[in-house]
């Protein structure tokens, strides 16, 4: 079994097998004429159920025969021009290439004597995006896993900052489309009940700052703490992007931590022709970034920024086995200090290469296309009577329902579409998302792909319609 060990005397197994299995990924790709197969759960797990895992092959090309069976085959592919679902990103190769050297060389990014460069790779691209954000030169910040984590992790920090044991005074304001981490996050620190303060949003689904601006003096009022002000800079179901520079300066007023979940805006930090979008984002006391949305990595590469190096000393703990107190004094640059989490991957590489090879700008066209795209595909919504689209994107999603002109029942309505949807995702032709506006079901575009035309919006829009008109055909029959 040592034979399966990477090291020196396996390094050729280890080139064989990874091509092997690089080749069989490149072969799907190549061929992959439509984002899914259609496979069903009922399908799919009598294959695997199927499999002894104490019996094992032996051999990897018997086993890659095996995964094309019970996955490859039946992936979904975000990489399809019309997966068109959510926000999961097609990934650039240079990512993809530090991806294969990190599970590799395996390091562990918790302490410099398993990371050593690693760290300092990690570090250079944390200053590098504080720089983008323009928090300051105090700034700092470190990886993690995604978004949930990110903003954990920032609400943890403003928890502490506020200096208080009374947990059930404190109060987080998010707006009504903020995402359900801040909720999540909120019970893991053991807050109360009525902690988040839902802000309502503005026609173009952005916090309505007037709203919030009442929701803080009723706090101040109540003798409450406003702990932190959620700012969304690209909203999971609509793209909107929060008034910043409004939101800062209500948190300087009333004293609240203001941190700005840009998990999917983040693309905007290499954008040459939107960056403007995001102004006011600088003020912000912490920024949630996922490069695995909008930059275009494989998952996961995310981020929490600080403007206030310091404030991460709440996430600290030093352990002797570890990271001891004295590498402080030592100047041992020891990633732990600053994370959630102990062992974890070396993400920032796949970033680092990315930099390294295309530059900020390249990612930053990529990201203007599809932000193009949303605008296209909005004019073309916006002109077809079969459809209600919801608002004009600030990013790359587009929000919309099927609307049959002789159907007026609101109820019927929403099963169409949800018809539609489930019947286009079992036909493998298209992967489309679906989410609720005011108690309705819509349908729900993410446009991260460059390749995706305004052909395939068309044709899924096309298709969409073709379903949910068979279903209002076929619920006319049954109830004659």
């Amino acid at each position: 079994m040592r034979s399966h060990l990477l090291n020196d005397t396996t390094a050729e197994h280890y080139r064989r097998s990874v091509t092997e299995g690089v080749e069989r990924v490149a072969a799907k790709l190549a061929a992959t004429e439509r984002p899914f197969t259609g496979v069903t759960a009922d399908d799919l797990a009598p294959r695997i159920d199927a499999i002894d895992l104490d019996r094992p092959l032996c051999d990897t090309t018997a086993a890659l025969d095996e995964l094309e069976d019970v996955y490859l085959r039946d992936a979904v592919y975000f990489h399809h021009p019309r997966y068109l679902a959510h926000l999961n990103c097609p990934v650039v190769i240079p990512a993809v290439l530090g991806e294969a050297v990190l599970s590799a060389v395996n390091s562990s990014l918790d302490t410099w004597d398993q990371s050593a460069g690693g760290t300092l790779i990690e570090r250079k691209l944390i200053d590098w995006t504080a720089a983008r954000i323009g928090l300051g030169p105090a700034a700092d910040g470190v990886f993690t896993s995604g978004g949930t984590q990110s903003n954990l992790q920032a609400l943890l920090l403003a928890r502490e900052e506020t200096k208080t044991e009374e947990l059930t005074k404190l109060r987080v304001f998010a707006s009504e489309v903020s995402h359900f981490s801040v909720q999540k996050s909120a019970k893991l620190l053991g807050l109360g009940p009525d902690a988040v303060v839902v802000v309502p949003v503005d026609h173009d689904k952005r916090m309505q700052t007037v709203a919030l601006a009442h929701e803080l003096e009723r706090c101040a009022e109540a003798g409450l703490i406003p702990m932190a002000v959620v700012a969304t800079a690209g909203t999971t179901d609509f793209g909107s992007i929060d008034p910043l520079p409004e939101i800062a300066g209500l948190c300087e007023q009333y004293g609240a931590w203001m941190h700005v979940d840009a998990a999917y805006g983040c693309g905007l930090l290499a954008s040459r022709k939107y960056r403007h979008r995001i102004d006011g984002i600088e003020r912000a006391d912490s920024v949630t970034v996922d490069y695995h949305k909008s930059f275009f990595q494989p998952v996961s590469s995310s981020a929490v920024l600080v403007r206030d190096a310091a404030t991460l000393r709440h996430a600290t703990y030093h352990a002797e086995y570890l990271n001891p107190r004295r590498m402080v004094t030592e100047r041992i640059p020891n990633q732990v200090d600053k994370s959630l989490q102990t062992t974890r991957r070396f993400d920032a590489l796949k970033l680092w290469m990315t930099l390294r090879v295309m530059g900020a700008d390249g990612i930053g066209a990529l990201f203007d296309e599809v932000c193009d795209l949303a605008a296209k595909g909005w004019k073309l919504l916006a002109a077809d009577p079969r459809f209600d689209v919801v608002v004009e994107p600030s990013l790359s999603t587009l929000v919309f329902r099927y609307v049959p002109a002789a159907v007026t029942d609101p109820a019927g309505i929403d099963r169409a579409n949800l018809y539609a949807r489930k019947a286009l995702f079992a036909s493998g032709d298209a992967v489309v998302a679906g989410t609720k506006v005011s108690g309705r079901h819509y349908l729900k575009f993410t446009l991260l792909n460059p390749e995706t035309t305004t052909a395939d919006i068309t044709a899924v829009l096309d298709l969409i319609a073709g379903h949910a008109e068979q279903y209002l055909g076929e619920s006319l029959d049954r109830a004659c």
